[in-house]
């Protein structure tokens, strides 16, 4: 009798315990779309690893993740056109349309054009879902190849809630960055990319991602500009050039490259907003005549405010409460590098925006 009991003891506190556990191994994982381009994490002697075969090659992701794949293009990023970004765009759109469940999307790319290409999402993707792009410094198959770790910790960044409502995210090196702030910054090592002034917004850690920040201000203009890629039709995406200042160099480059089509020029200037004299005499001829011209600085660090500078009549500077001649297409980018800020440019001026609402855009970095 007490034998039966035991037995039934036993059996009663298995079922409990079973009963218990079930919950937390039937509940359901979140769910993260990678989105494969291709570039260096894809790279194979042999020509080149699929999105399957990257994420078949994480062990234990499946633990993380329930992780679909679609191969959406395998170039070298510095092929990746205007054309990619406006497909890419509409693509992850459709994602998160067509599955109200779908934690996030996570984007491998190549690393020369990265922050270009997550700066374009972060202004055309109004979903409020993380996108994560990641990439790899070295190639598969070598030693120390960052590739995995990178791609495994953007799938845990994308499947998590914490990243919701931040804009699109760059995950390399374990750091979790704003697409807005993040610049690539060395040709080889694994710790390439930085946001110079702002930061990163978090870390992927072994035990949990941990974010420092609340999105603010580096999820400015998330979104804002989706309907320019909306639709499935061919979108007129303007031309912008980008021009580079230094010591002694005239104008006439600056006037070639706004040539032709060219709609906007972005320069990448030697300080705060400063250029040679020939430059400077060419970009206020510009804008006087109608382009709209932005200027961004070649240090890679630090500002220039839409109003800090500005060219009067027959190119000499001005300050912002100056009463000589500006044009009104004639403004600093803000934080923004010149890839970032030609980027911005392209958008408002496909949005058929007037120069003073593109400095309103800038304004916001």
């Amino acid at each position: 009798m007490r034998a039966r009991r035991t037995v039934r003891l036993v059996a009663a506190l298995l079922a409990a315990g079973l009963a218990l556990a079930a919950p937390a191994g039937a509940q359901e994982l979140p769910r993260v779309h990678v989105l494969a381009t291709g570039g260096t994490i894809a790279s194979d002697p042999e020509g080149g690893l699929s999105g399957e075969a990257l994420v078949a090659a994480l062990p234990g992701l499946d633990t993380l993740a329930a992780v679909s794949v679609e191969e959406f293009a395998r170039v070298g990023s510095s092929q990746i056109t205007p054309d990619h970004w406006v497909r890419l765009a509409r693509r992850i759109g459709a994602l998160f349309a067509e599955d109200p469940e779908l934690s996030g999307i996570v984007v491998t790319h190549g690393t020369d054009t990265m922050e270009e290409t997550a700066f374009f999402l972060h202004l055309t993707v109004a979903d409020p879902r993380p996108v994560v792009v990641t990439g790899a410094m070295r190639p598969p198959r070598t030693a120390g190849a960052d590739g995995p770790a990178n791609l495994r910790n953007a799938v845990r960044v994308a499947a998590g809630p914490a990243a919701a409502g931040r804009g699109t995210l760059v995950l390399m090196n374990d750091e979790i960055h704003a697409a807005a702030a993040v610049t690539k910054t060395n040709t080889t090592r694994v710790d390439a990319f930085v946001s110079p002034e702002a930061g990163p917004l978090g870390v992927a850690d072994a035990d949990r991602i941990v974010f420092g920040a609340a999105p603010g201000s580096r999820a400015e203009l998330a979104g804002a500009f989706a309907e320019v890629v909306a639709g499935d039709g061919s979108v007129d995406l303007p031309r912008v050039a980008i021009g580079y200042a230094y010591a002694g160099a005239d104008g006439e480059a600056l006037r070639h490259l706004a040539g032709g089509p060219t709609r906007g020029l972005v320069l990448a200037t030697v300080g705060q907003g400063n250029l040679p004299a020939g430059q400077r005499e060419a970009a206020a001829d510009l804008a006087r005549e109608g382009m709209v011209v932005v200027l961004s600085s070649r240090t890679n660090g630090g500002r220039v405010p839409v109003g800090a500078v500005r060219y009067g009549a027959g190119g000499g500077e001005a300050g912002p409460s100056a009463r000589g001649a500006s044009a009104g297409g004639l403004f600093g980018a803000g934080a923004l590098n010149a890839q970032k800020a030609r980027v911005l440019l392209l958008l408002a001026l496909a949005r058929g925006d007037d120069p003073e609402a593109v400095a309103q855009a800038f304004r916001r970095f």
